[in-house]
């Protein structure tokens, strides 16, 4: 087995590219992400029972609220939010008829909402909400919003003069069923995709709008199989808190699983979440227990993993066992996983991820994962 932890393969330098970020709008980290879904009590159920969330927050009738429900969830630093409307004729009914449980807000916490909004707008950002408070005995938010790609919405959330347990109009959330949580952290990145030719668009819309500085790029000699192929580009913010992988689908033979999910979400939208783990051995082990189902990784990958990424810490027996890859840049290695989809439509999903020093996104990892996908695209006769 080779040791390759001096390996210099991945093309960017991180310090200069956040270096590259603007500051104009500093960003303390992801708030909560919030889906609308078609029935947000059994979905918070699964999301206790399989990924390990906590009760937090709830809003509905008991709390005055008359038009929809919303449970907040927790683990870590992460919050998901799940809010279904009681009105079929209103925005968050309309989102779930056309796109199925899908993510509707990514939500940012800093410390200054109004100024945050102001900066964005003023560099062409297409406004969603304007600056408002929020008050309780608690204290008060303040929270606004821009438009991005699809119908996802960016929310800006201040609460530095907020000190209940998630927002005015929510109270505590008393549940006797917490399973355990399994080791997530925080939001490593979320990954939008968007139509064909919309992938700069959008990029620069990061660049220009938010401050954000391009990772790094991927083509479609970089992300292709025989017969599939995607382009994407990797945005983050000034201290790296954020990344926003922006994915468009490329030429190929057949039907790329972009293409895919832009048919049944029927647009562009959150292709999945990656949450970070310090222990992805324990958090994938619990998962499968728990019912949570992976893509298949084929046993020969592991063949040459040795060779490729030199030595780590875990045994690549069990990585073998829990369908767990590996890949190294200049800085380290990494372990990642990635769900089917948690719902019938074959658009959300979540990787699971763990970094031990890479900053890269598993370029390594692109061929197996990609004939994985096309697996699946086969079994449900959209490939």
């Amino acid at each position: 087995m080779k040791d390759l932890t001096a390996v210099k393969d991945f093309s960017y330098s991180g310090e200069k590219i956040f270096a590259a970020a603007k500051d104009f709008l500093p960003i303390n980290g992801t708030d909560y992400v919030e889906l609308y879904v078609g029935n947000a009590k059994q979905s918070a159920h699964y999301y206790k029972t399989a990924f390990g969330f906590q009760s937090l927050a709830y809003a509905g009738l008991e709390t005055g609220m008359r038009d929809k429900t919303s449970y907040v969830l927790v683990q870590n630093k992460i919050r998901l939010v799940l809010t279904t409307s009681f009105d079929p004729d209103s925005e968050i009914s309309n989102h779930v008829r056309k796109h199925g449980d899908g993510v509707k807000f990514i939500s940012l916490w800093v410390d200054d909402a109004r100024k945050a909004y102001e900066e964005t707008i003023k560099r062409g950002a297409k406004s969603y909400l304007e600056p408002v408070e929020e008050l309780d005995k608690d204290g008060y938010i303040v929270k606004a919003g821009i438009h991005t790609y699809g119908e996802t919405i960016h929310l800006f959330i201040e609460r530095k003069n907020y000190n209940g347990v998630f927002m005015p109009g929510y109270v505590k959330w008393e549940s006797e069923y917490n399973p355990t949580d399994i080791g997530f952290k925080y939001v490593d990145h979320m990954v939008g995709n968007v139509e064909l030719g919309n992938m700069n668009k959008w990029a620069k819309f990061y660049e220009e709008v938010m401050g954000f500085a391009n990772l790094v790029t991927f083509d479609d000699k970089d992300i292709s199989t025989e017969y599939t192929a995607l382009m994407s580009k990797v945005m983050t913010n000034g201290n790296g808190r954020i990344k926003f992988p922006i994915n468009e689908p490329a030429k190929g033979l057949k039907k790329s699983q972009i293409e895919e999910y832009l048919d049944f979400y029927r647009g562009a939208g959150c292709q999945h979440i990656a949450i970070a783990t310090n222990d992805i051995v324990h958090s994938i082990a619990e998962m499968r227990k728990r019912g949570v189902e992976f893509l298949h990784v084929p046993g020969t990958y592991y063949d040459t993993v040795a060779d490729r990424v030199g030595i780590i810490d875990e045994d690549l027996k069990i990585l073998k066992r829990l369908g767990i890859m590996v890949d190294r840049d200049e800085e380290g290695y990494l372990l990642q996983i990635f769900t089917k989809p948690v719902e019938d439509r074959p658009t959300l999903f979540f990787e699971i991820i763990q970094r031990k020093g890479a900053k890269s996104f598993g370029k390594g990892n692109f061929q197996a994962l990609f004939e994985s996908i096309e697996e699946e695209q086969r079994k449900r006769g959209t490939l």
